[in-house]
């Protein structure tokens, strides 16, 4: 079916149906992962202890207060920024302007949490709450994707995104029509993507790592790492904010139920699911091994950060003393493929440090179970599905100079292996 630019694009995660299944799933597999992490046996694969009723879900003070902790980010979002930086170029050669002030919101956020504790907030009553407040969040999340794709109705045809304009609603309100939906200068699919679940995750790691403490006199190791390893993952992010403007998800994705229920439920709720674990099902770990798992966890940081940074500051000046001897393949575009350093490794190094420190966040829950591991196992899932979009991107962009790209670099992620 014909876009309303008059393009014919290809129809991913299945089409409609795919979509439609994707509504349905994703919620309902962030709910048994809520629900199968508290029961004894913790079966990542088995049926949840039971299944709660909408009085369980459904409460209208756990929805105030995930509508507070969206309004409070929204508020530290509108603050002054250390920076603002400018977008890519949009269908119209407009650029749009964006706060850099993500680090500023965390560290305003941890003040202010400090400070509530300190008066008497019971933070570690968080993880009694997780059941209402992932339902509160998948709640408002299909109510926001509603008025992001009504919105997107209105909306001129430059400001529409390449792949969320199908003509069939269900697949576009999955997907996303508008490409950068904003209401003046607030942008929801930036401060989405940084902002309320990525903070909300460390901050329900916190709440684990005390009611530990509260139940056990003191947190666990194991606890600690988790909780050290992913502030240091969050914190990263923010800090470095500026890079998401060139990630898929700002430059192509549309912004509709996908992103919009991944980065306001499913991260908070299910990238804390070691913390969770762990706080259920304690376990024992000496510092030899703690060592060893610090050391995965930097290796795969290292990788991470240095094949980012790398890429970041070549985009931004390839003159740059850091960058300036790498080797590159010129393109049609005017723009250079780099193809040594890390990115001469294999195509996708940050992908791969990425997944070197899931394995690291899931060690400490020790090998008895593999619910730990369900981060490792779908972010792996997600990074080759993402890869092979991006592989596939780069081909209609680049031709012939990412063919050779591709024989000089073979492998994807893994060196050797894939």
């Amino acid at each position: 079916m014909a876009s309303p630019q008059g393009s014919r694009a290809p129809l991913e995660f299945g089409g409609p149906l795919g979509a439609a299944a994707l509504m349905l799933l994703l919620p309902a597999t962030m709910f048994h992962l809520l629900l199968v992490v508290r029961s004894g046996p913790a079966r990542l694969l088995g049926p949840p202890p039971y299944l709660p009723g909408l009085q369980v879900l459904w409460s209208p003070r756990m929805l105030l207060l995930w509508l507070t902790w969206l309004g409070l980010q929204a508020a530290l979002y509108l603050l002054p920024a250390r920076k603002v930086a400018e977008g890519q170029e949009l269908k119209d050669k407009s650029r749009l302007l964006y706060p850099i002030n993500g680090f500023q919101a965390l560290m305003l956020t941890a003040l202010l949490v400090g400070l509530a504790v300190l008066a008497g907030l019971p933070l570690g009553a968080l993880p009694e709450m997780l059941l209402p407040l992932a339902f509160a969040a998948t709640f408002t999340t299909f109510i926001f994707s509603l008025f992001l794709y009504l919105k997107a109705l209105v909306a001129p045809a430059s400001a529409l995104a390449p792949g969320g304009n199908s003509g069939n609603p269900i697949y576009d309100f999955f997907l996303g029509r508008e490409l950068n939906p904003r209401v003046w200068s607030f942008d929801f699919k930036y401060f989405c993507e940084l902002r309320p679940g990525l903070i909300g995750w460390v901050l329900i790691n916190l709440a684990m790592l005390m009611q530990e403490a509260e139940l056990r006199g003191s947190p666990s190791l194991a606890m600690w790492l988790v909780n050290g390893f992913q502030l240091l993952y969050v914190g990263d992010a923010l800090w470095h904010e500026e890079a998401v403007l060139t990630t898929m998800d700002i430059t192509h994705d549309g912004f509709g139920f996908m992103l919009a229920f991944g980065d306001l439920a499913w991260v908070p709720f299910t990238y804390s699911l070691q913390a969770q674990f762990l706080l259920h099902h304690p376990q024992p770990l000496g510092l030899p091994v703690a060592s060893v798992i610090c050391l995965i966890n930097a290796v795969g940081y290292y990788i991470f950060r240095g094949a980012n940074s790398q890429k970041n500051t070549f985009r931004k000046n390839p003159s740059d003393p850091r960058v300036a001897d790498l080797e590159t393949i010129p393109t049609a575009t005017g723009r250079q493929l780099l193809v040594s350093g890390w990115w001469g490794m294999v195509r996708h190094p940050n992908y791969l440090g990425d997944l070197i420190m899931a394995l690291a966040w899931s060690l400490p829950c020790g090998v008895s179970h593999l619910l730990p591991y369900f981060y490792l196992l779908y972010f792996t899932a997600l990074l080759v599905h993402r890869e092979a979009r991006d592989e596939q991107q780069c081909l209609q962009k680049y031709g012939l100079a990412w063919h050779e790209y591709c024989r000089r670099v073979p492998y994807r992620i893994l060196p050797y292996i894939y």
